[in-house]
């Protein structure tokens, strides 16, 4: 194959850079079992608003008394497994301003589940803040770190994505399951992942001459994580250059949450960010964050994303946008979600038209376990500069996941993941 031009984006401690390169030589893979499909149950459905039925996004789906979970995609649809054991036991459903709810797993049909959730009453107490303005309220947040989330060492399985698309079409999907290792805040130990299996589709004759390439997409995905990551947003250097302030509380299954709003200062030239912090008013855990890249500046937004480009290109974000969830167990809160969405404009000298690339990146805790520490996964660890698509190859195979809980693709990727297995059964992949 001819050398293309590459467009990298590269994950680094929650950052994304750009960089160019020469085409890579084939990806490895290797061939798992499949799974028994009698050891488990698959339901799918959606989640729904009650009143308005309008789709909840990103909403928590957990088998009751387990580490079981996944959530609803961006069309509010929902996949999850249930193994043999546990198909007496209740789904909890829970999201932010709603009520949760519970739902026996013998009442639901494997396919076409509609679940709708209450919204929380609009009735909320005066909550009173300790250490009084709203910038203490993080400080708070950080002080109550380990009693919120423990220190221990936790296992994840979860399942990773990540899209790239030239304007509104499809050139690339990677999807995999992965082993997580999140590491106890004290001692500031890196999180560490490593892939199980994985499959990928790559339409390299809509690139051009471009091939634009997420680098990291997976640690990425981790360092969201403000929890673990405060520094992502809020180093010690940038805490002062934002505003924070209190908005109107909202509520999860009637406990009342906090919303506590920050942006920049005025007269800062240095792209920050802007966004929502919910936190729970009694404990001071973050349930759930929302937040965007002032990109108002694009050449200074662009320098934040570009390591090197050829002469005559210029380069930079549109839209920059996170989202982190943690889902409660018993009395402690974990990472459950993650999700980042980059768009970036090519402009060329030369030419006319200028290209638009969206890159999306989302991983979800399917299962968890305080580490055992006579487990050795038998997976190589992955590099933060690993490049996900290059770790896996195309299959063709429609029971590729066995009995993984994956997030539910949307209509679009399902016709991503149709072409994959079509290509592959084409080239002869088994």
């Amino acid at each position: 194959m001819k050398p293309t031009l590459q467009f990298f984006v590269r994950g680094i401690m929650g950052l994304f850079f750009l960089l160019f390169a020469v085409m890579p030589s084939e990806a490895r893979f290797s061939a798992y079992a499949k799974e028994d499909s009698s050891l488990y149950k698959q339901f799918k459905g959606s989640v729904l608003d009650s009143k308005t039925r309008n789709e909840l996004i990103y909403a928590s789906i957990t088998v009751s008394g387990t580490t079981i979970s996944t959530i609803s995609n961006s069309e509010g649809k929902f996949s999850i497994k249930v193994p043999a054991e546990n198909q007496h036991a209740t789904l909890l459903i829970s999201f932010l301003g709603y009520k949760n709810k519970v739902v026996s797993i013998q009442d639901l049909k494997p396919e076409k589940n509609v679940l709708y959730l209450e919204p929380s009453t609009t009735f909320l107490e005066e909550v009173v803040v300790k250490g009084g303005d709203a910038k203490n309220i993080y400080t708070g947040v950080l002080a109550n770190r380990l009693q919120n989330y423990g220190d221990d060492p936790i296992q994840m399985t979860a399942f990773y994505r990540e899209t790239i698309r030239k304007r509104r079409t499809y050139v690339s999907l990677s999807e995999s399951i992965v082993n997580v290792l999140k590491q106890p805040f004290q001692g500031g130990s890196q999180d560490q992942i490593s892939l199980y299996k994985g499959r990928k589709n790559t339409d390299y004759t809509k690139l051009d001459t471009v091939n634009f390439k997420l680098q990291g997409g997976p640690f990425s995905a981790l360092f969201i994580d403000l929890v673990k990551y405060p520094d992502f947003i809020f180093s010690n250097e940038a805490f002062d250059l934002y505003d924070f302030n209190l908005e109107e509380n909202t509520q999860i299954n009637d406990n009342q949450v906090l919303v506590l709003a920050f942006k920049q200062k005025q007269g800062i030239e240095t792209p920050l960010y802007y966004g929502k912090l919910y936190i729970d008013a009694k404990s001071l855990a973050v349930v759930s964050a929302t937040f965007a890249l002032n990109v108002e500046n694009k050449v200074k937004a662009g320098l934040m994303f570009t390591r090197k480009k050829p002469a005559g290109l210029d380069i930079y974000p549109t839209e920059v946008r996170y989202q982190i969830n943690y889902r409660q167990q018993k009395d402690k809160w974990i990472y459950a979600y993650s999700r980042a969405d980059l768009t970036f404009k090519l402009n060329w000298a030369k030419r006319i038209f200028n290209t638009v690339y969206t890159t999306s990146i989302e991983m979800a805790v399917t299962d968890w376990k305080k580490q055992d520490k006579n487990e050795n996964p038998d997976t190589q660890k992955l590099s933060s500069n690993v490049i996900m698509s290059d770790k896996v190859k195309s299959l063709g195979d429609p029971d590729f996941w066995g009995k993984y809980n994956i997030i539910e693709p949307e209509k679009s990727i399902e016709t991503a993941i149709r072409k994959l297995q079509r290509k592959a059964v084409s080239e002869g992949v088994e």
